[in-house]
C-alpha cells in the first residue's frame, strides 16, 4: 500500500540522523627490565550518561537495535535506520523528551544504559504529578508500532472485528459491553449488537477470570485471521449465545450517521454521530455531512462525540468553523499552542515561530482539496453528546467554540480531560507520543485536565458546562430518538431544560475505566500496555500530518 499524506504547511517532525562518532582511546607501551606489556584500547560501550547533561538528540536518532530495511510506504523512500543499540534508542528518547516534553523538568533523569526495553524506559520519561481530583496529570503517555499508526491515520483501518468495546469496568467483576459495530465487519456478520455483554472469551470467564492475557488476546487480536470465540448476552435477556469471529483489517467510518430530525413546529435538527478526527478520511466525511445539513437549513445541531477520542487539530478547527460560520470566527483564533518554557515563541518541533491556529474556512488537503470552501451551519449553539471517551481534539472543539461565545450544551458525562497534544514521532519502527503542548482558546482558557462536566448541581468534577448529566444508554441503538443522550438533547431543545430525572452517571473514566478501577491491578485488562496504548491511540490530539519517516 502506498501511504499518501496530505499537502501540508507543517514541516516534517523528524530530525535527520547524524553519524554517531565514538573516539577510540590511544594505546601505548611501557617496559620494565625484559618484560613488555601492550595496553589495548578500551572497547567502546556507547554513549555515557551524566545526570542532567543532555546531548543533542540527533546524535542518536535512527540508530536502532533492530534496523528496518526496504522502502517506507509512508514516504516511498528507504528507511533511515542504521545499526545501533537499545541504549542509543534510549538516549534519543531521553534527549528528545528533555527538549520537547511539556513538563521536562519533572522527569527523573535515569541512566538509559540500565534499561534493555525501550518502551519500559520511555514509560518513565514523564511527570508523576496529579490533578486536583487525584488523577495523573499525564495519563496519555504511550507508543504504537509505526506501521500500525500509519495505517490507522491514513485510512482509519486496523486489525480487529469492527466493534467498539467499552470496558465499563476492567477489573473483576468486569463489565465488557459492545458499543457499536462497523458495517460489513466480522462483528456485524456475527450478529453482535450494541449493549451485548461479553461473558466468556475462548472458554475463559470474562467477568471474574484471572487469565487476563487470554481475555485481551481475544478482545484485541494482533493479526489478521485470528479466530476467537465469545459467549455474549443481549440487553434485557437472560439467555446467552456463542459467536466466533475471525480478525481482519477493518476500516472505521468516522461519520457513522448524519440525519435530520423534524420537530413538531417543522424546524429541522441535525444529528451527526462522529467517531474520530484521527484519519484523513474524516475531513471528507464531515464535508459531505455538513454540505447536506447546510442545504436543509437546520436550526439546531446535535453532535454525538461520545466515542470520539480526537485526532487532527486541523480537522477539528474545520468542524468548529462549519458549526459557527464566518461572523463568529472573524478576527478570532481556534487555539494557541503553549510549549515548555524553553520555547516561549518557537515551535520546538518545526522550529517555526509560534502563531495561533485559525478557524479553517477551507479544506486542508487531508481528503478535501486544499482551498475548497467549507459548508457552514452558522449556529449560535451546539449540543455535544459526551462520555469519558470524548477526548483531546473533541475537547479542543468544545473549548474553541466556547472561546468565541458559541453556546455549548453538554449532554452525557465528564469528558476525558486532555488539553494537551503532541507530534507523533517515529524512531526505529516505534511511534512515540509524549505531551509537548497544551491548547488555549481565544479567551485564553485551556485548564481542563479533569475534563468538561455537564453542570446541573453545584458539585462537579472538571470544568462545568451547561447541560445534563446522562449516562450512556446501551439499551437503544445510536441515533434512536429514545436513546437517553439523544432524547435529553431533543427535550432540551423543546423545553430549554434537562429531563425531570437525570440518570446517575456511572460511565467509564480514563482509558474506559470506572472510578476505583486500578490499571496497575494485575487483574485489570488495562494492565496490559498493548491494550492501554490502543485505547490511548484513540484519544489523540495530533498536530502533524501523518508523515512518519523522512531524511
Amino acid at each position: 500500500m502506498i501511504f499518501r499524506t496530505r499537502p501540508t504547511k507543517h514541516a516534517s517532525i523528524i530530525v535527520c540522523g547524524l553519524a554517531l562518532c565514538l573516539a577510540a582511546c590511544g594505546g601505548g607501551s611501557s617496559s620494565s627490565s625484559s618484560v613488555s606489556t601492550t595496553v589495548q584500547p578500551p572497547v567502546s560501550t556507547g554513549p555515557t550518561w551524566t545526570v542532567g547533561v543532555f546531548e543533542n538528540e540527533s546524535l542518536f536518532k535512527n540508530f536502532c537495535a533492530t534496523p528496518r530495511s526496504g522502502i517506507n510506504p509512508a514516504t516511498n523512500a528507504a528507511y533511515p535506520d542504521k545499526a545501533g543499540t537499545t541504549t542509543q534508542e534510549n538516549f534519543w528518547l531521553r534527549s528528545w523528551s528533555n527538549r520537547t516534553y511539556l513538563w521536562y523538568n519533572e522527569i527523573t533523569d535515569l541512566d538509559p544504559a540500565l534499561y534493555s526495553d525501550r518502551l519500559e524506559y520511555f514509560g518513565l520519561l514523564k511527570t508523576t504529578r496529579t490533578t486536583a481530583s487525584g488523577n495523573p496529570v499525564d495519563k496519555f503517555h504511550f507508543t504504537a508500532p509505526t506501521d500500525e499508526y500509519q495505517q490507522s491515520v491514513s485510512s482509519g483501518a486496523s486489525v480487529g472485528y469492527g466493534t467498539r468495546i467499552r470496558l465499563l469496568q476492567s477489573s473483576p467483576p468486569r463489565e465488557i459491553v459492545v458499543a457499536y459495530t462497523e458495517p460489513s465487519s466480522p462483528a456485524e456478520r456475527a450478529g453482535l449488537l450494541r449493549g451485548d455483554r461479553i461473558l466468556e472469551i475462548d472458554g475463559e470467564d470474562a467477568v471474574n477470570g484471572a487469565n487476563t492475557d487470554a481475555l485481551n488476546a481475544g478482545l484485541f487480536p494482533a493479526t489478521e485471521g485470528e479466530a476467537h470465540t465469545f459467549v455474549v448476552r443481549s440487553v434485557g435477556s437472560a439467555d446467552t449465545r456463542t459467536v466466533t469471529m475471525n480478525a481482519q483489517t477493518v476500516t472505521s467510518a468516522p461519520v457513522r450517521q448524519s440525519k435530520l430530525i423534524t420537530r413538531a413546529n417543522g424546524e429541522k435538527v441535525g444529528y451527526v454521530l462522529f467517531n474520530s478526527f484521527g484519519s484523513s478520511i474524516s475531513e471528507e466525511a464531515l464535508f459531505d455531512a455538513f454540505t447536506d445539513l447546510q442545504s436543509e437549513n437546520v436550526s439546531d445541531l446535535i453532535l454525538d462525540l461520545r466515542y470520539n477520542g480526537g485526532g487532527f487539530l486541523d480537522i477539528s478547527s474545520e468542524l468548529a468553523y462549519m458549526i459557527a460560520g464566518d461572523n463568529a470566527v472573524n478576527g478570532r483564533i481556534y487555539e494557541t499552542l503553549v510549549f515548555n518554557d524553553k520555547y516561549p515563541s518557537t515551535n520546538p518541533v518545526t522550529n517555526a515561530a509560534l502563531t495561533p491556529t485559525p478557524f479553517h474556512r477551507t479544506g486542508q488537503g487531508f481528503s478535501v482539496a486544499s482551498g475548497t470552501p467549507l459548508p457552514t451551519l452558522i449556529l449560535p449553539r451546539v449540543f455535544i453528546l459526551s462520555t469519558s471517551s470524548t477526548c483531546s481534539a473533541s475537547e479542543s472543539l468544545l473549548n474553541s467554540l466556547r472561546g468565541i461565545n458559541v453556546e455549548v450544551i453538554l449532554i452525557g458525562t465528564t469528558t476525558c480531560g486532555k488539553p494537551y497534544g503532541f507530534y507523533a514521532t517515529d524512531n526505529c519502527g516505534e511511534t512515540y507520543f509524549t505531551i509537548q503542548f497544551r491548547g488555549e482558546n481565544d479567551a485564553g482558557f485551556g485548564d481542563y485536565s479533569d475534563g468538561f462536566s455537564p453542570f446541573e448541581s453545584g458539585v462537579t468534577v472538571g470544568e462545568p458546562v451547561n447541560g445534563c448529566v446522562i449516562d450512556d444508554d446501551f439499551t437503544k441503538a445510536l441515533g434512536d430518538e429514545s436513546e437517553a443522550l439523544l432524547a435529553a438533547s431533543l427535550e432540551y431543545i423543546e423545553n430549554g431544560s434537562c429531563p425531570a430525572v437525570s440518570q446517575a452517571a456511572k460511565s467509564e473514566i480514563a482509558w474506559g475505566e470506572r472510578p476505583g478501577d486500578d490499571p496497575d491491578d494485575a487483574l485489570s485488562l488495562m494492565n496490559d500496555p498493548r491494550v492501554r496504548n490502543r485505547f490511548l491511540l484513540g484519544s489523540s490530539r495530533i498536530l502533524n500530518a501523518p508523515v512518519i519517516d523522512s531524511e
